[in-house]
C-alpha cells in the first residue's frame, strides 16, 4: 500500500503553473472575442451614421428660369456640393425624383448634355444634367463629387406643371447616404429668373 502524505513541492508547482496557462489562455480568447465583438459594434454605428445622413447638401439658393413672359417654371437650377465628412458621390449613379402634388417622376440623368467645366445646354423636359463643376482638384473630370468640389445641376421639369404658388420636391439619393430632399414654391408672379423659397 502506498502512503500519499502530501504533494512535494515540485508537484504543487506544476500544478500551480498548468492553472496559471490554462486560465491566461482562457482570458486571452475572451479579451480577443470581447475586442472582436467591440469592432464589429463601432463599424456598425458607423455604417449606419453613414446611411442616416446625406452625403450631399445644398450650397447657395434654389433658381427658377421661365421663358419671358411665361406661366410657367420650365428650368431648376442649383449647386450642390458634399457634406461635411461626406465620402465622395458618383454623380452618374446618382437618382433625382421630381414631385408635386399632382405628379411624382423620376428624372433621367442626360450625360450627353454634360459638358463638365463649362456651362452645358439645358437638358430635355424629365431630364438633369450637371450643367457646371467648380473647384475640380483633377484635371480629368470624373463625375465624381469630391470634397470642396461644387457642381451646379440643371433640371427640366415636366411641362406646365410649375405655375403659381406651386409646391415641388426634388429629392436627390446619392448611391451611398441618405436622400436630400430640396421643397420649393413657385412665387406669385413668375419672371424670367426667380428666386425659389
Amino acid at each position: 500500500m502506498k502512503n500519499e502524505d502530501a504533494f512535494t513541492g515540485l508537484e504543487a508547482a506544476i500544478v500551480l503553473i498548468a492553472f496559471v496557462v490554462v486560465a491566461s489562455t482562457f482570458t486571452y480568447v475572451v479579451l480577443g472575442a470581447g475586442f472582436f465583438t467591440t469592432q464589429k459594434s463601432q463599424e456598425t454605428v458607423h455604417t449606419a451614421v453613414g446611411q442616416a445622413s446625406s452625403a450631399v447638401e445644398i450650397l447657395g439658393n434654389v433658381y427658377g428660369e421661365a421663358v419671358s413672359g411665361g406661366a410657367d417654371i420650365n428650368k431648376i437650377t442649383f449647386s450642390i456640393g458634399l457634406a461635411a465628412g461626406g465620402t465622395p458621390v458618383d454623380v452618374n449613379k446618382t437618382v433625382l425624383t421630381f414631385s408635386t402634388g399632382e405628379k411624382v417622376q423620376t428624372l433621367v440623368y442626360d450625360q450627353t448634355a454634360t459638358s463638365f467645366g463649362e456651362v452645358a445646354a439645358a437638358p430635355p423636359e424629365g431630364h438633369w444634367v450637371v450643367s457646371h463643376e467648380e473647384n475640380s482638384i483633377t484635371t480629368t473630370e470624373n463625375g465624381v463629387l469630391d470634397n470642396g468640389e461644387q457642381f451646379t445641376i440643371t433640371v427640366t421639369p415636366p411641362a406646365g406643371l410649375l405655375t403659381a404658388y406651386t409646391g415641388f420636391d426634388i429629392d436627390i439619393k446619392p448611391p451611398v447616404g441618405a436622400a436630400l430632399a430640396i421643397h420649393r414654391t413657385v412665387p406669385a408672379y413668375i419672371e424670367q429668373v426667380n428666386l425659389l423659397y
